[in-house]
């Protein structure tokens, strides 16, 4: 990686955690000139606007985050197990510091940014695809229900954990993370798993 590269990835990795905690309104320049110990000059230097080191240091979170939550999932062969270790990783692992990028960065972008609220639809659209490949796959081998509809699992899980994390934060408190970790493995287990299949582990 050429030297131009390090630098902006460096810019992305700082900002990504600055604007994941306080916000795009939040964050000043000044602060990540801070974080990064680079001029104005030097930041403008590999990026147009503060707008589009946003953009990119959301997807850097994301994608921090998201590998954390994802964790382990390539070496399990069933679905309905797929899943749990997915809904487990989420409610258990931190992810990325100052918590989920996307539902800091949707609460933080709904007001009027068009260009994080696209990098944010982008993300949920990929997280969904990604758990719905996975009940069709499920479906396909005949451990998960056929009467499931994938997009409604999908929207099950993701509207949960994000709930969960959201409630998590306003309350302080991380039980509500954990209950809805047995939920959703409850309903995984006894809902989603073809009747006759056994438990994995």
């Amino acid at each position: 990686m050429r030297k131009g590269e390090v630098t902006r990835q460096h810019i992305i990795e700082e900002a990504a955690a600055l604007f994941n905690r306080r916000g795009y309104a939040g964050c000043a320049l000044r602060e990540i000139m801070e974080a990064t110990g680079l001029e104005k000059g030097g930041i403008y230097r590999h990026f147009n606007s503060k707008e589009e080191i946003a953009a990119e240091a959301f997807d850097y979170a994301w994608g921090q985050a998201f590998a954390v939550r994802t964790r382990g999932m390539d070496e399990i062969d069933d679905a309905v197990d797929k899943l749990r270790r997915h809904v487990a990783n989420f409610t258990e692992k931190t992810g990325f510091p100052g918590g989920c990028p996307v539902l800091n960065t949707s609460t933080d972008a709904d007001d009027g940014n068009p260009v994080l609220r696209e990098r944010v639809r982008g993300a949920v659209k990929r997280w969904r695809a990604m758990i719905v490949g996975i009940v069709e796959q499920g479906q396909a081998a005949g451990s998960v229900r056929e009467t499931f509809d994938p997009q409604e699992v999908a929207t099950r899980i993701i509207g949960a954990l994000e709930g969960a994390v959201m409630l998590a934060r306003i309350e302080r408190n991380q039980a509500v993370l954990h209950s809805t970790h047995a939920l959703l493995d409850s309903w995984l287990l006894s809902e989603v798993r073809a009747s006759g299949k056994v438990r994995r582990g």
